[in-house]
């Protein structure tokens, strides 16, 4: 597909899969854009009303033009007398269109939808062939029924008319005195239409009974087709369906009209395979996110769908792979549609931290300790004034330690993406040479912690006395004094204890060189003293927020670094 011109997308060419396309991003990426797109250049509409808010910047002299390429396309589409001048070939591997269809390429056909100044929305199929002989058509009303795409939207025009609770019945007193009339005349009409009807579509009604128990709905199984009391016009729109108590099951919650449509869908894949869903999660609980996606095909091979939507659901995102998950990205006066991948660090991150895909800006942490002290210190600041840093779009992604390449790994997936980001990291472990470097050379950030220290030694070094003091008073409290005393054992060779250095700090005060003993005895392998996000976080959060204006000025710099990275993730 090609869009160009159209809202907020200047340009944009992109070749999706052929299963689940699920457009993620920030807000004004274009995502619901290339939905709408979609939908009108290949719906079933005769009537479309465009406004100069179409156009890319108000820009009506640039007319709005949206091309989309469709394949496996059956017989009566290949139809030589119909559409063989456009018939053209598509070859899936480079994503390459060629006018004249070669032997081995997949026969496409691509519909061109172009708005002019005139606001006049105009349908044509592309063909060099055709385009030179003077020749021009569409496709035929009947093939473009067949074809077109299914939406399944938020329902926000129910507030559109006055209808029972919209909108409008609550702007003015006023009303059209003519509802009742109009159901006397329905109640009447269902009287007579009685089960005549049910003969015709017995068919019909059993897979809707089918496919709603299959998606547990409970609509019940002997669903009724009959004529619904507040229809204006009695023809066949005014049939609808009803549960087994008479009752139109258009007044079921919006999730499960959403679930039940696509479900319906799935059954008619042999006519109409394309479907677009405006945030997938409204109106439905994870687990019957989860439903949905399982009802669409996302874990079936092959797909037996073709998909796009959009989401801000984490639950969406651990349930799909990388390969269906697409990031839109504007760029330089055009748009990108990058595919995450299935790498294993992406997919890894997807399952762990999902949320990071739905971010402005991504602090990828070496560990637990780090997540924890941004956060807490990240609530000390919001209680102090500051703006929280996930309200301008920051996430933290924890890489659980380990090999010091590991949060770079990380980071470099998500920069590929267009993600901005940073890594926070100790420096008693160096990473490989270059993998560094090469993230700064890529746009990426990184903090660290000073002079080969952790985060833990720069904690003890850098704090108050006051501060370190609580710090040790916090570990006791979490861990016991025997625990805590063993560990200061340890670190200092047996020189010191936890009463040695209760005691100096009562005499002389607390040494660098006691300073150094806690840093070391507080990342104790496997049993560190704030090694979990929690522990930190309370520890941030608590005793390092207040005392920031005691603390050492080049850790106290370093910090206020990551939290004004942080705080510029919406700018």
């Amino acid at each position: 597909m090609e869009i160009r011109h159209f809202r907020g997308i200047r340009e944009l060419a992109w070749c999706p899969s052929s299963g689940i396309n699920c457009l993620i991003g920030p807000g004004d990426s274009g995502k619901s854009s290339i939905l709408d797109a979609i939908d009108l250049c290949l719906g079933a509409r005769r009537n479309l009303q465009f406004t100069d808010a179409d156009f890319y910047q108000l820009d009506v002299a640039t007319p709005i033009v949206i091309s989309v390429t469709i394949g496996e396309l059956d017989d009566s589409l290949k139809n030589f007398e119909a559409y063989g001048m456009y018939v053209r070939g598509f070859d899936p591997l480079s994503g390459t269109i060629e006018d004249e269809p070669e032997k081995d390429a997949e026969t496409v056909l691509t519909v061109r939808l172009t708005v002019a100044s005139d606001l006049e929305p105009t349908w044509k199929l592309v063909s060099e062939r055709a385009e030179a002989q003077g020749l021009e058509r569409s496709l035929s009303w009947g093939d473009r029924v067949r074809l077109a795409p299914t939406r399944i939207g938020v329902m926000a025009d129910y507030h559109l008319g006055w209808r029972r609770g919209s909108v409008l019945n609550r702007v003015s007193e006023q009303r059209a005195d003519a509802s009742a009339a109009l159901a006397k005349a329905a109640r009447d009409a269902r009287a007579a239409f009685g089960n005549e009807v049910q003969g015709q579509l017995d068919e019909t009604l059993r897979i809707v009974a089918t496919t709603a128990k299959e998606l547990g709905i409970p609509i019940g199984e002997n669903i009724k087709a009959m004529l619904d009391a507040h229809s204006v016009s009695f023809g066949g729109g005014t049939i609808s369906l009803h549960d087994e108590e008479g009752i139109p099951l258009r007044g079921m919650g919006t999730g499960s009209t959403r679930l039940l449509i696509a479900g319906l869908q799935r059954k008619a894949a042999a006519h109409s395979r394309t479907i677009l869903i405006d945030e997938l999660e409204h109106g439905l609980e994870p687990h019957r996110i989860i439903r949905l996606l399982g009802s669409l095909g996302a874990k079936e091979t092959p797909p037996p769908l073709q998909v796009f939507m959009t989401t801000h659901s984490p639950v969406a995102l651990q349930e799909l792979t990388g390969s269906q998950l697409f990031v839109t990205r504007p760029s330089a006066g055009k748009h990108d549609v990058l595919a995450v991948g299935a790498a294993d660090d992406i997919q890894s991150t997807i399952r762990l931290y999902p949320d990071a895909f739905l971010a402005l800006s991504v602090i990828v942490c070496e560990g637990a300790s780090e997540v924890g002290l941004v956060r807490g210190l990240d609530q000390y600041r919001t209680a102090n004034g500051h703006r929280a840093i996930f309200a301008r779009g920051t996430t933290l992604v924890d890489c659980g330690g380990g090999e010091a390449d590991r949060p770079f790994k990380r980071a470099a997936a998500l920069r590929a993406l267009g993600y901005r980001v940073a890594v926070v990291r100790d420096d008693d472990q160096k990473p490989t040479e270059g993998v560094e470097a090469a993230l700064v050379a890529d746009g990426g950030d990184v903090f660290t912690w000073r002079n080969g220290r952790t985060l833990e030694d720069e904690l003890f070094s850098s704090l108050s006395e006051a501060a370190v003091i609580k710090l040790i008073d916090r570990a006791v409290e979490l861990h016991g004094n025997e625990l805590i005393n063993d560990h200061i054992r340890s670190a200092s060779k047996n020189s010191k204890d936890l009463n040695a250095i209760q005691v100096e700090q009562l005499i002389d005060g607390i040494t660098m060189e006691s300073r150094l003993i806690l840093g070391k005895a507080a990342r104790t392998r496997k049993a560190g003293w704030f090694k979990s996000v929690t522990w930190m976080e309370e520890v941030a959060r608590d005793i390092v927020g207040p005392d920031l204006a005691n603390t050492e000025a080049g850790f106290r710099a370093l910090l206020e670094a990551i939290f004004t990275w942080a705080g510029n993730a919406s700018e």
